[in-house]
C-alpha cells in the first residue's frame, strides 16, 4: 500500500489492522464503565459545556494522567522491544503505585487483565520473562504497550492511538453527562488532535524519571467520586 511516496508493507498494515482491533471501543475491557473523575467533575458543575470538557481533557494531556499514560506506555513498548525485563517491571511498579485513588487503581488493573485476556487471541511467541510479569498485576498502559512491543506494533501508533483512544472515551463520558450532542462532542475530539498529536512525539524519548504530573483537579474528582449519590460510572 502507497501512501505519500511511502510504501507501508503488508506487515505493516497488519499492525496497524491489530492495533485498531484493540483500540476499538468493542474490544472487551470496559473502559465505557469509567469516567475517570469526569462525572465528579460534571456533578460539581465545573464541566458543563463543549470548552469546558475540552479545558478538562487537555489539562490531562498536558500534565495529568493521559500524559503520564503515554509515557508509561512508551517505556513499556521500549523495555519490551529491547528485552529488558527489570525496566518493564519497575515501571509497571511504578505506574500501580501512582494510581490517586482505589477506584483509578481498580479500574487500571482490571482493564490491563481485561485487555491481555482479549489480546490473547492474537496469539505470538512470548519471551518466559514477559510472561512472567504478564502473571503479575498490572496497569493498563503497561500491559498495552508492553503488548504492543511484543507485536511489534509501531510504537508512535500505539501511542497515538492509545491517547486518542482514552481521549474520545472521556468525550463519550460528557456527551453522555453534561449532556453534549455528538456534533459538539466531535469538534471537542478534532480541537485536540494537535495536542495528542505533540503528545504522542514526546513520549517516544519518554524515562521515568520524566514522570510527574499536575493535575489537582481531575486528582480530587476522581477521589471524591465514590462518595457521590448518584453514579452512573465507576470511577
Amino acid at each position: 500500500m502507497r501512501t505519500g511516496t511511502r510504501i507501508i508493507t503488508m506487515d505493516e498494515q497488519t499492525t496497524l489492522i491489530r492495533l485498531f482491533s484493540w483500540l476499538s471501543p468493542a474490544f472487551p475491557i470496559g473502559g465505557f464503565a469509567y469516567s475517570q473523575g469526569l462525572e465528579t467533575a460534571v456533578a460539581d458543575g465545573r464541566v458543563g459545556d463543549g470548552g469546558q470538557l475540552s479545558d478538562w481533557i487537555g489539562g490531562q494531556l498536558h500534565r495529568g494522567s493521559l500524559r503520564t499514560d503515554a509515557y508509561f506506555l512508551a517505556i513499556a513498548a521500549r523495555a519490551v522491544t529491547t528485552c529488558d525485563w527489570t525496566a518493564l517491571a519497575e515501571a509497571n511498579q511504578l505506574c500501580l503505585a501512582l494510581q490517586i485513588s482505589a477506584e483509578r487503581d481498580k479500574e487500571t488493573r482490571e482493564q490491563a487483565q481485561s485487555f491481555l485476556d482479549a489480546a490473547s487471541a492474537w496469539p505470538t511467541s512470548t519471551p518466559k520473562e514477559l510472561s512472567a510479569v504478564f502473571e503479575r498485576p498490572m496497569a493498563l498502559p503497561i500491559a498495552f504497550g508492553a503488548t504492543a512491543g511484543l507485536h511489534r506494533v509501531s510504537p508512535g501508533a500505539a501511542i497515538a492511538g492509545f491517547a486518542n483512544s482514552a481521549v474520545a472515551q472521556q468525550i463519550s463520558v460528557g456527551v453522555r453527562l453534561i449532556p453534549l450532542g455528538q456534533t459538539a462532542g466531535l469538534a471537542v475530539q478534532a480541537g485536540l488532535e494537535a495536542k495528542i498529536a505533540q503528545l504522542s512525539t514526546e513520549a517516544l524519548s519518554a524515562q521515568l524519571t520524566d514522570i510527574s504530573g499536575l493535575s489537582y483537579g481531575t486528582d480530587i474528582a476522581s477521589q471524591k467520586h465514590e462518595d457521590l449519590r448518584v453514579r452512573i460510572f465507576r470511577s
